[in-house]
């Protein structure tokens, strides 16, 4: 077998002709460079269209991609390009089988390269892949754009959940769409107001928001006052666990009110109040039950009143009961008369959610796929020690929650 044909092989790129071979020395280490050109009916075609278009003018000066090392030794594909005038697109750089448009890398080392970033401190892939911080970042930035170009993410969603997430100090936030249906990522933008939101219905269209069936989300006015704008046939849905997370933080608050009053209990009881109050009572500590018990049998205070409306608003919202919204009545019938001021407070919240509330049970959809990918992005921000812009964020969860990371090329 030729040397040429050997190496065309081990570089694993279709369409690709070798022509030439050499070592060159570099500050770095020695490069290994490979002469190559498009196969004949790969030439002269514009880069966006990949249609066969008339040449514009060729380069005197070879131009170089970075490639996957081979043999520890950097790689460069090398060759002669021109310009195509697209009768779409312009005048534009012809396009080569082996790099994206516009790209100093092949496709294989960007595949790559996002792959590890997807899986490993941005710091790592630096390390081993001998490229710049700002490279990774640009590479990331390509790959998303790549699979964003080439797939609709919004075609077929009928059921979506919406949140906001924190990405930085100062009360700055994204808004984040997931599909329930596949849990990925389906759209991110910086910003969490009724302007943002119309940008996601606006890109969707009036035709697909018309056949959106369920939307999730918490109780954010600027989400309902838009999904009713928009998608007003949809079921709206309110998330659980923030109804259960009303609850718990109104019993805290009625615990924090009436300690004091509290008499009988021990030390120890009263460092448990708290978490036995709060947690689940399968999850309690057996200290934390003993605190929980003492609680509950004083039937007349306020705080074991309290703490039963807060149990059962949560038997109810996670569908563990039938008839929800007969249950649901009789708990803010109870609520309100309950002369506790932090469950009046909360009975108020729950009854203008409360068709909401009830949609959530009866179908069984809350808000845990959006919550799960918003843990994930702020993984990725603790992993990346911050980022310097929301869309270095969003190319990041596109990559990962958006199913934007490509294979690794020898899979």
């Amino acid at each position: 077998m030729r040397a040429t044909r050997l190496l065309q092989k081990l570089l694993k790129i279709e369409n690709l002709v070798v022509l030439d071979v050499a070592i060159e020395d570099d500050d770095d280490g020695q490069l290994l460079v490979v002469s190559v050109r498009a196969k004949r009916r790969q030439d002269s075609r514009c880069p966006h269209c990949r249609r066969r278009r008339p040449g514009y003018d060729r380069s005197h000066h070879p131009r170089r991609w970075r490639h996957l090392d081979l043999g520890g030794m950097r790689c460069y594909l090398q060759g002669h390009i021109g310009r195509v005038d697209c009768s779409l697109h312009g005048v534009v750089t012809e396009h080569v089988p082996w790099a994206r448009p516009a790209a100093k890398m092949t496709r294989r080392f960007d595949d790559t390269v996002a792959w590890l970033a997807a899986h490993s401190p941005s710091s790592a892939v630096c390390e081993y892949m001998r490229v710049s911080w700002r490279t990774v970042q640009r590479i990331i930035a390509r790959v998303v754009a790549d699979h964003t170009g080439q797939t609709d993410r919004m075609d077929g969603l009928r059921r979506i959940g919406i949140d906001e997430i924190a990405y930085r100090k100062g009360r700055r936030y994204l808004t984040v769409i997931v599909d329930h249906d596949t849990g990925r990522l389906v759209w991110a933008r910086e910003g969490a107001t009724k302007k943002t939101l119309r940008q996601f219905f606006d890109e969707l269209g009036a035709t697909r928001s018309a056949q959106l069936t369920h939307v999730s989300a918490d109780a954010g006015q600027y989400i309902e006052t838009v999904v009713a704008e928009r998608a007003p046939d949809a079921i709206r849905c309110m998330d659980p666990f923030h109804v259960v997370q009303w609850a718990t933080r109104a019993v805290d608050r009625c615990r924090s009110r009436v300690l004091n009053r509290i008499h009988g209990l021990s030390n120890d009881d009263r460092r448990n109040l708290r978490w036995a109050l709060l947690k689940n009572p399968e999850n309690l500590t057996p200290g934390q039950q003993r605190t929980r018990e003492l609680i509950v049998k004083r039937a007349n205070s306020e705080l074991a009143r309290a703490y039963q409306l807060k149990e059962e608003l949560r038997h109810i919202v996670t569908g563990e009961h039938s008839g929800t919204w007969r249950r649901l009545e009789h708990w803010l019938h109870r609520a309100d008369r309950s002369r506790i001021i932090e469950l009046v407070g909360l009975s108020r919240s729950v009854r203008q959610q409360q068709i909401q509330i009830y949609n959530s049970v009866v179908v069984g959809l809350s808000n845990a796929r959006v919550e799960a990918t918003n843990t994930h992005l702020r993984a990725l921000t603790k992993r990346a020690y911050g980022f310097h812009s929301p869309e270095a964020l969003i190319a990041m969860s596109t990559l990962t929650r958006g199913g934007a990371c490509p294979v690794l090329p020898h899979q």
